[in-house]
């Protein structure tokens, strides 16, 4: 499957909320909460036109048991697919294209923290932002079609920028 990065489309925070409320309709008390993350929840940056979200979930094992919910809204249920204590859903279009994913996590998750706080740094420090979306452009163009070169390209940035995130998330707590 071809990289494909993208100018930042004002439309997808609308279709996060709107496919946010069919998420909440579908699981019903199992959300906590319903986060907009990865690039596509930053303005003005380069992306790749998937909308992720952050589920939050009491408990795992009742997420499992209602994955069909899930499926019923055309996601595909994948299991921790490479990170313990997540669960990954997959949503494509009419073509096959991927157009959503969901990763869920427990409350206590630590990888919740970690995607909050670099969406939110990223928010607030637009220089780094844009940094980012160019990386990502440059990437797609080097590695169009091999998605673990893409990866492995972003993977530095995103750990210096991670540790960033948490220490300002940090300094921003009373």
């Amino acid at each position: 499957m071809r990289i494909q990065v993208v100018p930042h489309d004002p439309t997808w925070r609308s279709e996060f909320e709107r496919e946010a409320k069919h998420i909440r309709r579908a699981l019903e008390d199992i959300v906590v909460r319903l986060h907009h993350i990865g690039s596509t929840a930053i303005r003005g940056i380069f992306a790749k036109p998937i909308i992720d979200f952050l589920l939050k979930v009491d408990d795992l094992v009742e997420l499992d048991e209602r994955s069909t919910a899930m499926e019923e809204l055309g996601y595909r249920a994948m299991g921790e697919f490479g990170i313990p204590g997540r669960r990954y859903f997959q949503k494509g279009n009419a073509s096959g294209i991927r157009t959503h994913q969901v990763h869920a996590f427990e409350a206590d998750s630590k990888e919740i923290e970690r995607h909050i706080a670099f969406r939110d740094y990223l928010i607030a420090h637009p220089v780094e932002a844009q940094a980012y979306g160019e990386l990502k452009r440059r990437l797609a163009r080097e590695h169009p079609d091999d998605i673990e070169a893409y990866m492995d390209g972003k993977d530095p940035f995103i750990k210096e920028h991670e540790a960033r995130a948490i220490a300002w998330q940090l300094s921003q707590t009373p």
